[in-house]
């Protein structure tokens, strides 16, 4: 994981403007429809409803609409029938991405995936193309500012909890765990009395590559599309972007 770092896209998602805080909170409701959906509505049985409302209280979404989506998820009737769809694809310079999708149209889906990989210098792979390139792992971020604890003692910490590995910043400590111990490892260091900014499933790049100015703003374009679109929930990739 050296060399890898989530928090700035989670802050940049934190402080997301007004305009676009809703459409975050829309996935967010999605993914936690479809946990209560497929788990049931109690979070404390249902470790998959847990995460995704632990992702949505971290993004500060309202416990109302947290709420309203699990009420939806378990109300008579049908409801949405959404389905997952991961897409991989490449960028310039054969950049890998990979687009975690919930849908309820897979032919609407497919079709503004593909636009927005075609129009930015990148193409569409086949199922298995670049998924290889990353690795599945569990992710909890314990922002340090007003904490007193120091890297040795954090580090002992997230050993005695069962995590894999720590990584520090000047903002954050970054914690990677295997996927099955991530709910162990939360509850470990919330028991330690540690208040955790974030703790999901996420994908790892295993290898990084760069991208000169210019196709790193057509990259970024091609990002943005994805990331606006209504069906997509996660976008992952292997590039090192610069600092805006």
């Amino acid at each position: 994981m050296a060399g890898h770092s989530k928090w700035s896209k989670i802050k940049n998602s934190k402080g997301a403007a007004d305009q676009q805080r809703g459409k975050i909170f829309q996935k967010f409701s999605k993914e936690i429809y479809m946990a209560a959906k497929s788990g049931g509505p109690d979070p404390s049985s249902n470790p998959a409803l847990r995460l995704k409302i632990d992702k949505a209280k971290a993004a500060n979404m309202p416990n109302d609409n947290i709420n309203r989506a699990i009420k939806k998820a378990t109300s008579a009737g049908e409801g949405e029938n959404y389905e997952e769809v991961t897409y991989e694809g490449y960028g310039p310079n054969g950049a890998a991405v990979l687009v975690e999708t919930l849908t309820d149209n897979r032919n609407r889906t497919a079709t503004n995936i593909r636009v927005a990989f075609n129009k930015n210098g990148g193409s569409l792979g086949e199922s298995g193309s670049v998924a290889y390139m990353f690795e599945r792992k569990g992710y909890i971020a314990i922002e340090r500012e007003d904490l007193d604890t120091d890297e040795d003692t954090m580090l002992m910490s997230v050993l005695e909890a069962g995590g894999e590995e720590l990584e520090t910043s000047e903002d954050v400590f970054e914690i990677y765990t295997d996927p099955s111990d991530l709910g162990a490892v939360r509850d470990a260091l919330e028991a330690e009395g540690y208040t955790l900014a974030q703790a999901e499933i996420t994908l790892i790049p295993q290898t990084m590559v760069d991208l000169d100015t210019d196709k790193e703003a057509i990259f970024r374009t091609m990002l943005e599309k994805l990331e606006d679109d209504d069906d997509v929930q996660e976008v992952y990739h292997n590039v090192t972007l610069s600092e805006e």
